[in-house]
């Protein structure tokens, strides 16, 4: 599945559990995607404010900084990193924890677990790496 055009998608992954950051790097990583790692929204702010990604991958529960805050953050930003595609990954699964995704500005919400194939469909979909 892995293409040279994937090569040049950049991924961010912020979760505050380092086996969910492997188990979607790997994943990614296997699918030809460039990936990086953030354990929280702030650290993950400082990233996307230094250097561009395609798609942030998060958690809604985190420290410091959770994924709801971050997405509003980034949404209020300027320019292009307020466009960057978020895809929210979580054990949260009533209607309204959706709701509240969407609202702050998440592009699509998935509940946790994830298979790899449905991972890297959404990615794939979302960064345009599938049409």
């Amino acid at each position: 599945m892995a293409d040279t055009a994937r090569r040049a998608i950049h991924v961010l992954v912020v979760d505050d559990s380092s086996l969910v950051r492997l188990y979607y790097r790997a994943a990614l990583d296997k699918a030809g995607f460039h990936v990086e790692q953030a354990i929280n929204g702030i650290e993950a702010m400082e990233k996307v404010l230094s250097e561009p990604f395609d798609l942030v991958i998060l958690d809604v529960n985190m420290p410091r900084m959770d994924g709801l805050t971050f997405i509003r953050s980034l949404r209020a930003g300027r320019g292009e990193v307020a466009t960057v595609p978020a895809l929210m990954i979580s054990t949260e699964a009533g209607s309204q924890d959706v709701a509240d995704a969407r609202a702050a500005g998440a592009n699509m919400y998935l509940i946790k677990p994830v298979a790899e194939d449905e991972l890297v469909r959404h990615v794939g979909l979302l960064t345009g790496a599938i049409p």
